[in-house]
């Protein structure tokens, strides 16, 4: 992925207005984030931990969504399989929500997936990131093919909320 300035996060949401999209929180870190293993920019907004955030760059287009999450609690987290990814975090998975785009979302319609938790997907299918005992299954698949997967099902779930 390329790397990405905020004014063009802002610019690149598709399920929430211009006004929303001028006042969620964007990373101040940017400029440390390893681009190059990314397939998608993913965070939770530490002001707001029931909101998370993510984008992406699919066909030479950027995407971003607002998604609504439980609030992280003090209880473990469900080890539940993400289905981006197919990885089971130690962190656990969340059921991630995004208000649908255009007069469906306005009308309150939304498309929810398993993601995890912390949105690390891409560190996670690259073993950048460890993911904790069991949390990988083993695969015959290339890890090239792994990161195909996991952008094909990215693409899935936001054709789902731009419908």
């Amino acid at each position: 992925m390329e790397p990405l300035t905020e004014q063009q996060i802002r610019a690149a949401f598709v399920n929430c207005t211009k006004g929303e999209s001028k006042r969620l929180h964007v990373p101040r870190d940017l400029a440390e984030r390893p681009w190059v293993d990314l397939d998608f920019l993913g965070w939770r907004d530490p002001r707001s931990p029931e909101r998370a955030y993510l984008v992406t760059e699919l066909d030479g287009s950027r995407t971003a969504l607002a998604l609504r999450c439980p609030t992280p609690g003090t209880r473990q987290p469900p080890r539940g399989m993400c289905a981006i990814c197919l990885t089971s975090p130690a962190g656990g998975v969340s059921l991630m929500v995004a208000p649908r785009a255009g007069k469906a979302g306005q009308q309150g319609n939304s498309v929810g997936t398993y993601l995890c938790t912390d949105l690390a997907c891409s560190l996670y299918v690259r073993g950048l990131r460890n993911a904790g005992p069991g949390a990988r299954m083993q695969e015959s698949l290339t890890t090239a093919e792994q990161i195909q997967r996991t952008v094909t099902n990215l693409a899935a779930f936001i054709a789902r909320v731009t419908a």
